[in-house]
């Protein structure tokens, strides 16, 4: 993700859920995108993600965000603590049941996105926002760096009136806090089926750290994602963030 020209962090007046991490801004954008998210290498041993078990928590609640492409969304979402699951996969178009290639296409109005499910005792949906605008450049329409679509938008589809309520005023304050010289352009729309990814999708980061994408944008962009978040992160974490 390229750091966008109009990007001007002194300017920002954060609401107070984003107060904490404004500063460190300029640095969390820095990371330039070197080759684009549709360029997947499959694995037969790709596992898949884990199911979330009914005595992992009997508190939870599900987010879903689209910043680009989705397996640095998982990546980042999976490594705050009280995130339970982060499953990447397909919303917000008209075709039941897509296919990556399809989504790829532009042509099925998908956007690839994350959905979570967290512990809202342990993360609220206000610090999960924070993470979605401080992890990529909601002022650019239909792209992430190299990432060029509509299904790479910048989108929160919300789950009930208080997320739409709370992810709309955060839109609105960033915009009137002069963060940006471009508005922000992060679609709000209500959530509706959620079609998750293929299996090879699934922790696409942690299985294939090696792969170009991982190795060249996710990497770099999950270190400073880390350092903005050290002390919302889950322990194992925290033990392995650079500081």
């Amino acid at each position: 993700m390229l750091v966008p020209n109009n990007y001007n962090p002194a300017l920002m007046v954060a609401p107070p859920f984003l107060k904490k991490t404004v500063a460190l801004a300029t640095a969390f954008l820095s990371v330039a995108v070197m080759s684009a998210c549709g360029q997947p290498a499959q694995s037969a041993n790709q596992k898949k993600k884990s199911s979330m078990t009914t005595n992992q928590s009997t508190n939870v609640a599900k987010a879903t965000f689209g910043t680009g492409c989705f397996w640095c969304t998982e990546a980042m979402f999976e490594t705050l603590d009280g995130v339970i699951s982060a499953v990447s996969g397909y919303e917000g178009g008209a075709k039941a049941n897509p296919t990556y290639k399809e989504v790829c296409t532009g042509t099925t109005g998908h956007a690839e996105c994350v959905e979570v499910t967290y512990d809202p005792s342990k993360v609220t949906y206000q610090e999960l926002l924070e993470a979605f605008f401080r992890s990529h450049d909601p002022t650019s329409l239909n792209r992430q760096g190299a990432d060029v679509g509509t299904q790479y938008r910048s989108v929160i589809f919300y789950h009930n009136d208080e997320q739409k309520q709370l992810a709309e005023t955060a839109k609105t304050e960033l915009n009137k806090s002069g963060a940006y010289n471009k508005p922000i352009v992060t679609e709000i729309s209500p959530a509706t089926t959620f079609y998750e990814a293929e299996a090879y999708h699934q922790n696409y980061f942690a299985q294939n750290p090696d792969q170009g994408y991982c190795a060249f944008v996710i990497a770099p962009k999950l270190d400073k994602f880390k350092k903005v978040f050290k002390d919302k992160l889950k322990l194992d974490e925290q033990a392995t963030a650079k500081h």
